[in-house]
């Protein structure tokens, strides 16, 4: 990397920790540290969500995931609309009014401390691990770049981040996403703009949707209804309306966003803004990454992105099996290559017989090409057993730094730096606020004075990222990071949400079938992770569902027994 890369990135990075460090110095009582005085504008406010869901590994891992996959991921998404529709009528003046800092205080309100602390301990046990991941992405980027060992590295982004969170809190979150944002918002266009600019001169932008579409990389709506496919119109509408109601209206480092808000008015503009813009900002995400594969079209990709196992493969007693397996990968490209020239050809010539010809080939060239690569991963996977063959994640970092221009570099990498830290940062600030206010102050401590809990909540910040950064440390071998975040999240946000809805809006139950319905349907969800083959995102229907129908049946037991006590 060059030095003015290196100077665009430290200076940008720099920047943002002694920002948020300095406005945000004079904190100094717990409203201001973890509700930012709840004078937030909407347009803070939608932008401090959107920053807080769009880590790093949005921004590493997404395009990589469309080269692979396409962009059925998209659908992933579609419930969000209709999520936030719903948390700005029900959820936002529900708490106003209680004027909660967490939104399991609402808990106990609504139904007794047993359900405030299931669901707060629900809460940190998964955001706690999840940070973990917004630490790693970055980290697993410089140490691929710079050859560090990457647990240095997970030290220095983790360190940097837990600085300026700790001395500001929400506060320092809110001042420093604006920022974030916007570099990350540039970097993305900006990187697009290049992959059009290096496109051979005679395939436009036109054309290279073309190749995707015809290549299957453009699949972002499928009406399949088949459970056992991750990605589908049906468990993103259902399934990702269950997530994304549970994630924004019940996970506090989203509902921590949006209580900072100046009133229910800016709060909800703030909810309902995401919702409109976060799909197509996730389009253009994984647009970017169906791009990428339809420029390694045209320039031979490495046969495996990963250039560290590339590096032992080619030291290992397997270097000749696998150089021979790069020869014929390369060839294979060189061919499909041809085609698809003459493919876009026929195409503008209106010649459908030969562009279905031409496309049955480039099919059967890149089944060939897919097959040659799983041998060469079945090589590096005999070679180092510890390998888990995937190297998604590499894909997208290997484009910026192999093909961009000095500078432009800098610029993206400081913004997918800036998605992991925007992302941490918010984490570690809901898991000091959930720790301190329902289980320290709700527990041990319950007359401690304003400025004793405000430094136990920095405490908690440090402790909260050590601890995720000790997570980081052994997140390696999780294969697409995009997709292990969020079936982590899946497994207790079902459960969460159907706490929730029964506290919302169905007043018969109480307080102890919620929570025991709660018990048995996280062993449900968790059974389900363990020993089906159920995807995901059903595991928050099921844990919703469960938690909501037993708690309907449970109800007139624990009447009676109340009842009798």
């Amino acid at each position: 990397m060059s030095l003015t890369d290196w100077i665009v990135m430290c200076g940008f990075i720099g920047f943002i920790v002694a920002y948020g460090t300095w406005k945000t110095r004079k904190i100094n009582d717990m409203n201001d540290y973890h509700r930012a005085g709840r004078t937030t504008p909407w347009w803070t406010v939608a932008l401090s969500i959107m920053a807080t869901q769009a880590s790093a590994i949005t921004f590493l891992s997404t395009p990589g995931q469309a080269y692979v996959d396409g962009m059925r991921f998209l659908q992933f998404y579609l419930g969000l609309p209709i999520a936030m529709i719903i948390l700005a009528v029900t959820a936002v003046p529900i708490y106003n009014k209680l004027n909660v800092f967490t939104a399991y205080e609402y808990l106990e309100n609504r139904f007794d401390l047993k359900n405030r602390i299931l669901g707060s301990v629900l809460f940190l046990s998964q955001r706690g691990l999840a940070a973990g991941f917004t630490i790693y992405a970055p980290a697993l980027i410089l140490s691929v770049i710079l050859g560090w060992e990457i647990n240095y590295t997970i030290l220095i982004i983790g360190t940097l981040v837990i600085i300026y969170t700790t001395v500001g809190g929400s506060n320092a979150v809110n001042k420093t996403h604006l920022l974030q944002m916007g570099v990350i918002t540039f970097g993305m266009f900006a990187a697009f703009y290049m992959i059009y600019q290096l496109l051979p001169d005679e395939v436009s932008v036109v054309d290279a949707a073309y190749v995707a579409g015809k290549m299957g990389k453009l699949n972002a709506i499928d009406f399949t209804f088949d459970l056992s496919n991750r990605y589908t119109f049906w468990s993103g509408i259902i399934g990702g309306t269950f997530l994304m109601l549970s994630y924004f209206g019940t996970d506090q480092s989203q509902v921590q966003r949006y209580l900072a808000g100046s009133s229910i008015k800016q709060s909800r503009i703030g909810l309902i803004v995401n919702g409109l813009v976060k799909i197509p900002m996730q389009f253009i995400i994984l647009f970017i990454g169906a791009m990428v594969f339809v420029f390694f079209q045209f320039v031979a990709p490495p046969i495996y992105f990963n250039p560290v196992e590339t590096r032992n493969i080619l030291n290992s007693e397997y270097a000749e099996e696998y150089k021979q397996l790069e020869e014929s990968y390369v060839q294979l490209q060189e061919g499909k290559k041809q085609d698809i020239l003459e493919m876009l050809s026929a195409i503008k010539n209106n010649d459908e017989l030969k562009e279905a010809s031409l496309k049955e080939e480039i099919l059967e060239k890149e089944n060939s090409a897919k097959e040659i690569r799983e041998q060469a991963v079945g090589l590096i996977k005999t070679a180092n057993p510890l390998s888990d063959g995937n190297d998604t994640n590499y894909i997208f970092i290997s484009f910026i730094i192999n093909f961009l221009p000095i500078g432009l570099i800098g610029l993206i990498l400081a913004a997918i730096l800036s998605a992991s830290m925007s992302s941490t940062s918010a984490e570690l600030n809901a898991l000091a606020s959930t720790s301190v206010i329902d289980i320290y102050k709700r527990l041990i401590k319950k007359d401690g004075s304003d400025k004793h809990y405000l430094r136990a909540s920095k405490l908690t910040t440090v402790f909260w990222g050590i601890y995720a950064i000790t997570f980081a440390l052994f997140a390696s071998e999780l294969g697409s990071l995009i997709e292990a975040v969020n079936i982590l999240g899946s497994l207790v946000y079902g459960t969460i949400l159907g706490i929730f809805l029964c506290a919302f809006y169905i007043k018969r139950t109480n307080g102890s079938s919620v929570f025991y319905s709660a018990l048995i349907a996280e062993a449900v969800v968790l059974y389900a992770y363990l020993f089906t083959s159920i995807p995901f995102l059903w595991y928050n229907v099921i844990g919703c569902m469960l938690v909501v129908l037993l708690s309907l049946v449970f109800t007139p037991f624990f009447n009676k027994v109340e009842r009798i006590d």
